[in-house]
């Protein structure tokens, strides 16, 4: 056992693990095997006396966790549904483990739990203390159902995704051996060396960085000099050697019609481009570098530098998956949806990938954040149709779901919802809404600063939500912990109302209501008659504070503060009602108000409306007047 330095206890501790592996696949028979060298540091303050290890690919098994899970959902996953049932002996996947030892010694009970092995150590692992696990491995590659797997629907031979035994993560809340039933993943900061061998006509790109080039050949950069046509001719077999380092995971895929196109973007890392070459994919693949490059630079300015010297795009999978430096993309596409996979994916780099969000836990930051930066980065690529309908159809999706009662709080752990269909809303939809609607609470300027200083801060150290608001907090001066609170755990909804005004003098005095259960600030616009603007501010007191004026030269009134505990809020306006056009909540429509039908009051044609009510009455009681009464007959 070699003892570490134990680092100053800081508010977040991380663990580190250090791969070495050499793994053969055999693509006639779909199967490989590999050995591996995994030095562990225990950077935490406790003891460990036992560990655990993902083994994915069990889970594509007849009876299996995610096999029963997918036919048993109310909403199952089409792309899943009752197929993993179906596998056969040749079609299924599966990883297991052999004489797994702890510093060279046997170790204790060692169980094969599904897609979860758990180990009982030989000694235990003391806070600062490193161990080394060596053990072999072998596999199988399913046909490819999720993510991961062979042969998929476009023909790329294997999507080497969740293939090896991979060490759970340990942190603050203890071990995360959850089993793999169809979600998300976590994982330990990790260097990876990892050497694959396989048929030489086979093309592999993935994690990582390719140390001998000029052996490999196949386009990567460095190759020249390499092997020539007749000493290939005498080769069977090509080993293959990358490096990564400070990621938590590593993903290959592997097909031996390849086309591998490299670009370098402009401050930023090297691309590499790996499809299936043909009249279709051709016309997209080959624009895809350019719209990449710009997304780069867009990403960079706004959410942070990427930090790894390389990222490739890989035809590979089934839809797209992110993964560190690479995604797997299904490529027979659209360019537009070609793109917009694109930009998506390489985003998680950011928020998967950089700061590595507990998405089992917190879904919604990784694919929510996610979801936020593609659509300001596909408005930016896609002007004409990109940023404002993005958010739309957030917003849309969330109220659909709101209208069918089928809410789940965010903080539901992602393989537990009711449905597939709320988890992907609370996810993508609303995690993204989350971001866009703290603009409304803090500002654009504020949340634009907050989110380069939180990947500055928390980069390589897995923040949680806590940290987030934290960041935003100090960069508005204002208190957020209702917003997080009610947003994240509960499924209160948000509805405000202009619901009545009143003559006072020359002013009117206007009234809103909450009829939501959960408050928020209110911006109110008003447009008087001669065309002049002027917006109301209500803060909410639980902000203790206020977002400054986001168009300076608007002329822009701050109310007293709006308490939660009261429904209704009154305010008045230095204008008679006849003056004032206009009165909207909400202008920006940042706010996920479910009802925004009572956010508008077109002022002049509600008097229009009431003088033809006054003008129907007073018609009604003059016809009563002028009617004669019929003699009462009498017997």
């Amino acid at each position: 056992m070699g003892a570490a330095v134990l680092p100053a206890q800081s508010y977040r501790w991380q663990q580190r693990a250090r791969y070495e592996m050499d793994v053969r696949l055999d693509v006639a028979e779909n199967q490989y095997r590999g050995n591996t060298r995994l030095t562990y540091f225990n950077n935490s303050p406790d003891t460990l006396r036992r560990a655990f290890f993902h083994l994915y690919n069990n889970a594509f098994q007849p009876g299996s966790m995610m096999d029963v899970r997918s036919r048993t959902i109310a909403d199952p996953d089409r792309r899943v549904g009752d197929r993993i049932g179906r596998l056969t002996g040749t079609e299924m996947g599966f990883l297991h483990v052999n004489n797994l030892q702890q510093d060279g010694q046997a170790a204790g009970r060692v169980t094969e739990a599904g897609t979860i092995l758990e180990v009982d150590l030989a000694q235990p692992i003391l806070p600062g203390d490193s161990t080394v696990f060596t053990f072999e491995f072998a596999g199988q590659s399913p046909v490819q159902i999720r993510r991961s797997g062979r042969d998929n629907r476009e023909g790329i031979r294997f999507s080497m995704s969740q293939w090896y035994p991979k060490l759970c993560e340990y942190d603050h809340h203890g071990w995360h051996a959850n089993p793999y039933v169809g979600r998300e993943f976590h994982g330990v900061w990790s260097d990876f060396a990892v050497r694959i061998t396989l048929d030489k006509s086979y093309v592999i790109g993935g994690t990582g960085v390719l140390q001998n080039p000029q052996e490999i050949g196949h386009g990567y950069p460095g190759a020249e000099g390499g092997p020539s046509n007749k000493a290939l001719k005498k080769l069977t077999e090509l080993t293959w050697h990358f490096k990564a380092q400070r990621v938590h995971d590593f993903a290959w895929a592997a097909d031996p019609d390849y086309k591998h196109v490299i670009k370098k973007a402009e401050n930023g890392p090297r691309m590499h481009f790996f499809y299936q070459s043909d009249s279709l994919t051709e016309k997209t693949w080959s624009q895809l570098p350019g719209y990449m490059e710009r997304a780069f630079a867009i990403a960079n300015a706004r959410f942070g530098a990427y930090p790894w010297e390389q990222y490739a795009f890989i035809q590979a999978g089934d839809g797209g998956m992110e993964y560190p430096m690479c995604t797997f993309i299904t490529g027979r596409r659209g360019l537009q949806s070609l793109v917009g996979v694109s930009v998506h994916e390489m985003m998680h780099s950011w928020f998967q990938g950089a700061l590595a969000f507990d998405e089992s836990h917190f879904s919604w930051m990784d694919e929510g954040f996610t979801s936020y930066a593609t659509t300001v980065i596909m408005g930016e690529l896609f002007p004409n149709d990109g940023g404002g309908r993005g958010f739309n159809r957030a917003y849309e999706r969330y109220f659909d779901l709101v209208e069918e009662g089928a809410q789940e709080p965010m903080t539901t752990h992602a393989d537990h919802y009711q449905r597939n269909y709320t988890y992907s809303t609370n996810a993508y939809s609303k995690g993204s809404m989350m971001l866009h609607q703290l603009t409304y609470v803090i500002g654009e300027a504020a949340f634009a600063e907050g989110m380069l200083r939180f990947f500055a801060a928390w980069k390589f150290r897995h923040p949680e939500i806590t940290d987030f608001k934290r960041v935003m907090e100090k960069v508005s001066g204002i208190e957020l912990d209702w917003y997080f609170e009610y947003w994240t755990n509960t499924t209160h909804t948000i509805d405000y109302a202009i619901s009545d005004y009143k003559r006072k003098g020359t002013a009117t005095v206007l009234e809103l209501r909450r009829f939501g259960a959960m408050p928020m600030p209110v911006d109110v616009k008003i447009t008087f008659m001669d065309g002049e603007t002027v917006e109301y501010y209500i803060p909410l007191r639980i902000m203790r504070g206020e977002k400054v004026n986001e168009v300076p030269d608007r002329r822009r009134i701050v109310l007293s503060d709006w308490n939660w505990t009261n429904r209704n809020y009154e305010f008045a306006v230095e204008a008679p009602l006849e003056d004032i056009k206009m009165i909207e909540l909400d202008p920006t429509f940042r706010l996920a108000d479910v009802d925004r039908d009572n956010n508008v009051l077109d002022v002049q044609l509600f008097l229009e409306m009431l003088d033809e009510l006054k003008k129907l009455e007073e018609k009604k009681n003059k016809k009563k007047k002028g009617e004669k009464k019929r003699p009462v007959r009498r017997e």
